[in-house]
């Protein structure tokens, strides 16, 4: 699965940009602020959710025109390719459309698998629960498309028994739906993510990588029983006293240790931290290969930085025997030189505020 043709209309720093590709990796270079990480973004949009910056429809309006942003894109696949069109108007959700016909977005999951890693995902084991929380449930969306309307059927559930908890409702009947809904959809959620954990912890078993291999686990902060609707009504009491619910998949948290070394992610050095998380990225697209018999779109954001040139040339060695279509950005063509002419080639450069591109020869 990957790419042939990309177009932007005023999205970000670019006016308008138009790229013809191939099945290779994709390679963007040029100086810092003209428009690399612009251009993956848009490639992260044909996924479902707010793509690799979690940023609003309206933030993505290239400035200062602010008329709505177009995303089309010419995917193929095995044995069919398809044209994709998502774009927001000013003030207004996005849209996507699949071959023509209105298609809801969990739809792109399903089409086009996709997996990204981005420099604020850096510090992932070193700062707070909620980004390894994000990062499992982009993975467990890569496996399973549904998935994210399990979180958002939860996620609003769970916002309104908390808005109970806060206006100290006690008569159980307020609560008694929003429970079951709240159970119904954890189950899915905690199902996704241990089949997800289970599916990348095997892609990394026996691999030839270069990599480090994590042992990663689900941990509950609160030592909680089973999940569900009898759980959550039996804190109520506590919950209540705190203002929010205290049990459920929304305080699980991702564990990683370094197997060999023994060491937990969190106490690795940062050039660790970095490989640890392209191995779950490689691992993840691995076992994406193996599930679906087609690779799916790897997104690699500034990927060199704490990378040595012997890190950096196996990574790329294992990209394209994966036969991904990733798409990585760096400030200089040097970053990719041992590439050679297994990538495509795409230089960004900022002119009057406005991204412009080459693809090199």
């Amino acid at each position: 699965m990957y790419l042939t043709r990309l177009e932007l209309s005023h999205f970000r720093s670019h006016r308008r940009a138009v790229l013809d590709l191939d099945a290779r990796p994709v390679v963007i270079y040029g100086p810092n602020g003209a428009g690399k990480t612009n251009l993956i973004e848009a490639v992260s949009m044909l996924s479902p959710g707010r793509g690799l910056r979690r940023a609003a429809a309206d933030d993505m309006m290239r400035r200062p025109q602010s008329v709505g942003w177009r995303i089309g894109a010419e995917i193929a696949g095995p044995g069919a390719v398809h044209e994709v069109d998502t774009r927001a108007e000013p003030g207004q959700g996005r849209t996507v459309r699949i071959d023509g016909k209105a298609q809801p977005q969990v739809a792109l999951g399903r089409l086009m698998p996709m997996t990204w890693l981005v420099p604020s995902m850096d510090r992932l084991w070193i700062e707070g629960a909620d980004g390894r929380r994000r990062f499992l449930d982009r993975m467990t969306l890569s496996f399973l498309p549904g998935h994210g309307e399990a979180v958002l059927a939860y996620e609003k559930a769970m916002r309104e028994r908390n808005r109970l908890l806060k206006d100290q409702v006690r008569d159980p009947a307020w609560y008694g739906a929003l429970e079951a809904q709240m159970a119904d959809a954890g189950a899915d959620i905690i199902a996704g993510r241990k089949l997800a954990l289970a599916r990348v912890q095997a892609a990394q078993e026996d691999a030839a990588t270069a990599f480090p291999v994590s042992d990663l686990a689900l941990v509950d902060p609160e030592g909680a029983p089973d999940f569900g609707a009898d759980a959550l009504a039996a804190g109520r009491g506590r919950d209540m006293a705190a203002g929010r619910t205290l049990v459920g998949p929304h305080r699980a948290d991702l564990r990683a240790v370094y197997r060999a070394k023994g060491v937990e992610a969190a106490q690795c050095s940062t050039g660790e931290q970095k490989a640890l998380l392209i191995s779950l990225i490689l691992a993840n697209a691995r076992a994406l290969r193996d599930d679906r018999g087609q690779a799916p779109i790897v997104l690699l954001d500034e990927v060199a930085a704490h990378l040595d040139e012997a890190r950096r040339a196996a990574l790329y060695d294992e990209i394209c025997a994966l036969g991904v279509q990733a798409w990585m950005t760096g400030t200089g063509p040097e970053l990719f030189d041992t590439l050679g002419d297994r990538a495509l080639r795409v230089r960004v450069t900022e002119e009057d505020g406005e991204s412009q591109i080459v693809i090199d020869p």
